[in-house]
């Protein structure tokens, strides 16, 4: 009954998460598309009134005009009636969290720990898991206060982000070290938002209403942060789909693969930054697409080989203990380890049928990744992989 609340309770703050996400990552792409396609106002009376820019747009049957103000309307009161893009990104942080609380603190053993990689205690584990967030935060912060060139301070993030993902890597199981890394940095968008964005804007409103002239610092550093915030969201969203394709976070060198993927991410957000403001530069995903096609070459696992000869071969009957015990006791009808009441992915290797359909899968995530088993908690040995390796190379004949 404990797994099955649990898993409950996964998919209602997973669906939580995902929901939040959504508008929150949709309402930051329009309103970075927005303040780049503002045109000069049309109208003197409106640049009397201190409008910055305008858009005019269709949308659902109806025609809106968009228009900015730098330090509100001129010659009359801000409006009472604002609406505050905050608790989007707020709620998408805090289910975040609550899965990384469920998953990987809850499920440490299973799903955090990997003793192959480091044999950390539970309560370790989660420290780190935390602790490494608020200081990732310290670190980004503090290089945004000191750096004041922007292409400096980009290369400067994206070393600090790689730099995490590959200690995470060096810590903690390979999905665990990907998703902590996404953690990251969806960490460092919200607390932008919280600790800088949203401060600013109000400090900005306070004093629009007393009368007195704002300061630009406050909405600087909010420009500043947004801009970061654009950036980084393609590379989280990539981590958010990732943990279904082992070949990206279970290869040897997944940090490695991380780092590329996310700079193609941050490509393809230029791309259509720059459309934004009229510009066309293919050159931009195209090369984004040549990074991850040479991604796709330089990872792509090696040919099983020919069958084995027929004294090499490896009979099914030798393979199915392992099997049975390293892999069946999650991946069937009823699983018998602990905290899983349904096969993981649906995959059911509890049956001769099941494993032979299974194969290739068998050995893109057990022996060419060997991101299965899941932080190895059934113990496979490496001699069991070679020999599971084998059958697989020799056909996976389960006859």
């Amino acid at each position: 009954m404990e797994a099955y609340i649990l898993d409950w309770l996964n998919l209602g703050v997973r669906w939580l998460h995902f929901v939040a996400g959504v508008a929150w990552i949709g309402t930051s792409l329009y309103f970075v598309m927005l303040d780049l396609s503002l045109t000069p106002p049309k109208k003197a009376a409106d640049a009397a009134r201190g409008v910055h820019g305008e858009l005019w747009a269709v949308h659902g049957g109806g025609f809106y005009l968009s228009q900015k103000f730098l330090t509100g309307p001129r010659g009359e009161p801000l409006s009472e009636n604002l609406h505050w893009s905050k608790w989007e990104a707020y709620t998408t942080w805090l289910s975040g969290m609550g899965l990384l609380a469920l998953i990987y603190w809850y499920g440490a053993e299973a799903y955090l720990i990997d003793r192959s990689v480091m044999a950390l205690s539970v309560p370790a584990a989660i420290a780190i898991s935390a602790g490494s967030l608020v200081a990732g935060w310290l670190v980004y912060d503090a290089l945004c206060r000191a750096v004041s060139n922007e292409r400096a301070l980009a290369a400067l993030m994206f070393v600090l982000v790689v730099a995490a993902s590959w200690g995470y890597s060096q810590v903690f199981g390979a999905r665990a070290a990907y998703m902590h890394t996404g953690a990251l940095i969806g960490t460092l968008m919200v607390w932008n938002v919280f600790f800088h964005i949203i401060p600013g804007q109000r400090r900005m409103v306070a004093a629009i209403r007393a009368g007195r002239e704002p300061d630009p610092r406050p909405g600087i550093v909010g420009k500043q942060r947004s801009v970061h915030n654009t950036y980084f969201t393609l590379p989280v969203l990539f981590i958010m789909i990732s943990g279904h394709y082992p070949m990206t976070y279970g290869h040897p060198h997944g940090w490695a693969i991380l780092a590329v993927i996310m700079l193609a991410g941050a490509l393809i957000r230029q791309y259509f930054v720059l459309r934004h403001v009229g510009r066309n530069v293919v050159a931009l995903p195209a090369a984004a697409a040549a990074l991850v096609l040479g991604l796709a070459v330089a990872i792509a696992p090696a040919p099983r080989g020919a069958p084995a000869a027929a004294g090499d071969a490896v009979p099914f009957a030798q393979v199915r203990p392992i099997i049975a015990a390293r892999c069946a006791v999650c991946h069937a009808d009823r699983p018998t380890f602990p905290g899983f009441q349904q096969p993981p992915g649906g995959l059911r290797l509890d049956a001769p049928e099941h494993i032979r359909a299974a194969a290739a899968r068998i050995h893109q995530q057990t022996i060419a990744t060997q991101a299965m088993p899941i932080g190895n908690l059934t113990k496979m040995t490496e001699e069991e992989r070679a020999l599971l390796g084998r059958w697989l190379a020799a056909g996976a004949n389960v006859d």
